[in-house]
């Protein structure tokens, strides 16, 4: 049975499967992007009611201190000539949205499950950001490709996900695989191919979860 090409670069791919789980896996070995297999992604309702149960408040403290962080190490360094900002996924409660607001003069926050405010694709932004959300995308280039058309020309994309080790054995022994809402997994060389597709390029990473694109002017 052949496999699917890349969603990311349309390479060919293979397939790595999860012995313990029997979870399935698209492995990208051109653009490095890994994504699960779609007959095994959760329906909308059910991946609606994992997100319910995340405890992502102010009340806690690590939640607010992930975004803190953040903020000083993906967004204000980029943050010159930046007055308005969406953040895109913010789940239940909009609390990076809130904390934005104290070196950002508008933003705008949306949710397609809690705060599905379509109005706001109809808006431009100097900056969007997307925290824990691009693993739980099912078609990442098509829904970043969107968020970079909202952005003003040089405007920022800032993005938080872990990136994922680069090898068989450690992917399929990695934590973040467990949570069944995460379908997509990249490296900083898939983010890369990303923003030459949609007509960003990258600024800086961490090597570890944060990645800037800037749209290209």
């Amino acid at each position: 049975m052949p496999t699917p090409s890349c969603k990311i670069c349309s390479s060919q791919t293979r397939i790595l499967i999860h012995r313990e789980t029997s979870k399935r896996y698209v492995v990208c070995e051109n653009c490095e992007f890994i994504s699960l297999d779609e007959c095994l992604i959760l329906a909308p309702d059910e991946e609606k009611r994992r997100y319910e149960l995340h405890n992502n408040t102010f009340e806690n403290k690590g939640y607010v201190d992930m975004f803190l962080s953040f903020i000083d190490s993906a967004i204000l360094p980029h943050k010159d000539h930046v007055s308005s900002a969406l953040d895109f996924g913010c789940g239940t409660t909009p609390v990076l949205a809130t904390l934005l607001k104290e070196h950002i003069e508008y933003v705008d926050h949306y949710d397609p499950y809690f705060y599905p405010h379509e109005e706001v694709f109809k808006k431009k932004y100097d900056l969007i950001t997307t925290t824990e959300v691009i693993e739980h995308l099912k078609s990442p280039l098509m829904q970043l490709s969107e968020l970079v058309s909202r952005l003003n020309p040089h405007g920022i994309l800032a993005i938080m996900t872990r990136f994922h080790p680069g090898n068989d054995i450690e992917f399929l022994k990695w934590w973040y695989i467990r949570d069944e809402t995460h379908i997509s997994f990249y490296t900083v060389n898939t983010l890369r191919v990303i923003a030459n597709a949609i007509g960003g390029v990258l600024l800086s990473n961490d090597n570890v979860k944060y990645c800037v694109m800037k749209k290209k002017g």
